[in-house]
């Protein structure tokens, strides 16, 4: 087992691995989705420079959307990926009431709004034409946060446990080939709370058939009332999983992680530019690594955060 203790007082690591661009972003991109009940909005941004350029399908947590997170989207960016970021049906921005027939399936929504970005990434790109011929298809991640990273794990192999115990479908999808999990919901069962038991079924999932390569993150101080259990319950994705060879938790994170879904925001209770610096120079450099094997920025970003003696944070891998 590896620990690497960090803190994150400037970016200089990250400035020897990669020199940022400005970025194009443009919102909202409109995909009409049969069934769904609302068209599909999405946020594109990009480096204005550089090819075959990587890709980042990023899910929101729960009641955000496209325009959410800007400090991990833009960074991304920024740093050579093209990120792709839908707005799902429980947005606040849609105002969807509760009692709408679709809300007992939002997670199942959520997916398939992934899948179709996937199914329909000609039309994104005609959408935008400074991006015309400039994504790799072949590096494609899936990374999400809390309700967010929910959708994405299913997308990297975990699966819903139906009520009989039975395993639920296989929601993988082979294009997707790395992942990063922020705040993921832990096993369910007996773990979970009263009330997330009755209310988000969806939640009582196994990660034993998460095999593609993925880094998770959590927060040590990120206590839910969604489970009985303490913060740990957000690690259960790399104990649990076969494909998350690793876990950076950051200490005294809560569920916003110093501030990741957006610029003061007024839901972050733990506000900490360095933490939310830690979040995009991890996760940057983990997906680098993970889509371009010989890249040796994952290492070299771990290698750097063992030279502080202060920690804001540790790396596990097994």
């Amino acid at each position: 087992m590896e620990k690497v203790a960090s803190t994150i007082a400037d970016l200089s690591v990250i400035k020897t691995l990669s020199t940022p661009v400005p970025v194009i972003s443009v919102s909202p991109v409109i995909l009409s989705v049969p069934g769904r009940g609302n068209d599909l909005q999405v946020r594109i941004s990009a480096p204005v420079t550089g090819n075959r350029l990587p890709i980042i399908l990023f899910a929101h947590g729960f009641g955000s959307s496209s325009e959410g997170y800007a400090p991990l989207a833009n960074f991304w960016a920024a740093h050579g990926f093209i990120v792709i970021q839908p707005t799902f049906l429980d947005s606040r921005m849609l105002g969807i009431p509760h009692e709408d027939p679709r809300t007992p399936l939002i997670w199942r929504f959520r997916v398939d709004d992934m899948k179709c970005i996937l199914d329909q990434l000609d039309l994104l790109e005609d959408a935008v034409p400074q991006l015309k011929d400039r994504s790799d298809r072949s590096r494609i991640a899936a990374v999400g946060h809390s309700f967010g990273a929910h959708t994405s794990g299913l997308l990297l192999g975990a699966r819903l446990i139906n009520a009989d115990g039975s395993l639920g479908e296989d929601w993988s999808d082979p294009r997707i080939k790395a992942g990063v999990l922020l705040c993921a919901s832990g096993r369910g069962g007996e773990d979970l709370s009263p009330f997330a038991a009755e209310h988000l079924p969806y939640i009582n999932q196994s990660y034993a058939g998460l095999t593609t390569q993925t880094l998770v993150v959590a927060g040590d101080q990120d206590n839910s009332p969604l489970t009985v259990r303490g913060p740990d319950w957000f690690t259960d994705a790399y104990t649990l999983s076969p494909g998350a060879h690793w876990l950076a938790t950051l200490f005294g994170g809560e569920h916003l992680l110093g501030g990741i879904s957006g610029y003061l925001v007024t839901e972050t209770s733990d506000e900490n530019p360095a933490r939310v610096a830690a979040v995009q120079q991890l996760t940057w450099a983990y997906l680098r690594s993970a889509l371009y094997p010989e890249d040796p920025a994952w290492e070299t970003v771990r290698t750097w955060f063992m030279a502080h003696p202060d920690a804001l944070g540790r790396v596990d891998g097994k």
